[in-house]
């Protein structure tokens, strides 16, 4: 994985914002994979899922920075620079159980 990335030293240690996906907890969807901001802490559903709340979020807020969340798969993705990178040694930690739609 790359360290090609421009925003590496932005990436915070983060709260996560909710047990799931953040926006389809509120609306009934289902999500397949979880993203979490690595800005703010913001659960997001990946882009294989068919709201892309994680995206949306970047396209909404410029937080360039999102780990694989759940399950915790030890990498990271910029937006901006279209980098993949490690994150294995700086996983965020769940905050309690993931439920499951799939």
């Amino acid at each position: 994985m790359s360290n090609g990335c421009t925003h590496i030293a932005g990436i915070q240690s983060v709260t996560p914002s909710a047990l799931g996906c953040e926006e389809c907890l509120k609306s009934g969807s289902q999500w397949l994979h979880l993203r979490i901001c690595r800005s703010c802490g913001h659960v997001g559903c990946c882009d294989d899922s068919p709201n892309k709340h994680a995206t949306a979020h970047f396209h909404a807020t410029g937080h360039p920075i999102i780990e694989g969340y759940d399950p915790p798969e030890g990498w990271g993705w910029c937006y901006v620079d279209r980098v993949l990178f490690d994150l294995s040694q700086r996983k965020t930690p769940h905050n309690g159980q993931i439920p499951r739609y799939y």
